[in-house]
């Protein structure tokens, strides 16, 4: 659970391939008082393949060249060590930064981690927003080092569990401020077209991204991630809140077929997740609790399984030791599950909360979120049943 919210926050970077043109760039760099010919190595992405390049310092300079389809994530690295790249460590000689087309000067006095980027229009962005999420990410290091502090049965508690994702929320809220800031400030900066692509997480509200898509420049709507991130909002729309759950069929455990909309007439969860999913398992006993709780309340469980299609045996053996008693279905095809694809599905856990009517009325809850969000239905369907507890 904390590890994918940690992730959630993280910098940002482009997330996905792009089809257009490469253009070329330059890297020139200065080191101004180291006289050893350390190697330096870049890595970036080009067109969906992984680049790796590298030279040796000359009298403390360096220069790389190289195309690139649109701006994207770097690490560039200054070997005093001779450890080569696969040796290197983020606290070691390193420079995070953005690649684009053109030429860029860095300039360092003996370290690129210290090293100032000039003619570069992006990375003065990027240091603008680094800035600003600062605070944020200070206070999910932080966090995360309570967690690791936390004896394996405060990790175990529900109840911990449960605060602290409450926390993460709150910083995850946070963040998203502060990059809708960034963006409405900021309309002309490709950094900003990532922003809006990062926002909601895998689940994203379609009400809220797509006017902030709509604010930026039209060259930026119009390059390929933009067109690809408009492309995505068809898939948001099919599932988001106050929209029919898009049915479909799969077979159950037994490999007998089960429709959702089977489940009409009650409020159901829609979980998706896997055997292999540490985060989805760690989820399970929280889940089963409130099922267990709210199972007599017009309450089911509809789970879905990414399981790879040799993984039907771990799938059964998680579902056994994680006591979870509701319906599974999966047709183990892995992140090609076709009702994966069909709620656009692109990590997990996520799920679903359906109503009686069919109709999605909230998504991705967790711990006391999901808890919280049945009361509040089912004292709306049951008031007299509400006031009686």
């Amino acid at each position: 659970m904390f590890k994918r919210v940690l992730v959630y926050i993280a910098i940002l970077m482009p997330a996905v391939a792009l089809a257009q043109a490469p253009e070329a760039f330059m890297i020139n760099g200065k080191l101004s008082q180291v006289k050893e010919s350390y190697r330096v190595y870049l890595s970036y992405q080009s067109g969906g393949k992984s680049i790796m390049d590298s030279t040796v310092l000359v009298d403390g300079a360096f220069m790389f060249t190289g195309k690139v389809p649109a701006p994207t994530g770097a690490l560039l690295l200054v070997d005093h060590k001779g450890a080569g790249f696969p040796g290197f460590s983020r606290t070691g000689d390193v420079l995070s930064f953005y690649v684009d087309k053109g030429s860029l000067f860095i300039a360092a006095e003996d370290s690129v981690a210290h090293a100032q980027i000039n003619g570069s229009v992006i990375n003065t962005e990027n240091e603008q927003l680094s800035a600003m999420l600062a605070p944020v990410y200070a206070k999910a290091q932080s966090l995360a080092s309570d967690v690791q502090k936390a004896t394996p049965d405060q990790q175990r508690s529900p109840v911990y569990q449960n605060t602290m994702q409450d926390k993460f929320k709150a910083l995850q809220k946070d963040r998203e401020a502060k990059l809708k800031e960034f963006i409405v400030s900021h309309p002309y900066s490709y950094l900003s077209l990532m922003a809006v692509s990062s926002m909601g997480g895998p689940s994203a509200d379609v009400s809220v991204i797509e006017p902030l898509y709509n604010s930026l420049s039209q060259n930026l709507k119009d390059s390929e991630a933009g067109k690809q991130l408009k492309q995505s909002f068809a898939s948001l729309k099919a599932t988001a809140i106050g929209t029919l759950a898009p049915d479909f069929t799969q077979n159950d455990v037994s490999g007998k077929p089960v429709k959702l909309s089977s489940f009409r007439g009650k409020y159901v969860l829609l979980d998706f997740w896997a055997s292999w999913c540490g985060p989805c398992r760690q989820e399970n006993p929280n889940v089963v609790r409130i099922l267990n709780k709210y199972k007599d309340k017009n309450f089911t469980v509809l789970g879905v399984s990414l399981d790879r299609p040799d993984g039907k045996a771990a799938w059964l053996n998680a579902i056994k030791d994680d006591g979870l008693t509701w319906t599974h279905v999966s047709d183990l095809k892995y992140w090609n599950n076709a009702a994966a694809s069909l709620y656009f599905v692109q990590s997990i856990p996520q799920n679903f909360l359906i109503d009686p009517d069919g109709k999605i009325v909230a998504k991705n809850l967790r711990g006391a979120e999901l808890e919280s969000k049945l009361i509040e239905l089912l004292a709306k369907a049951t008031p007299a049943a509400a006031k009686s507890e």
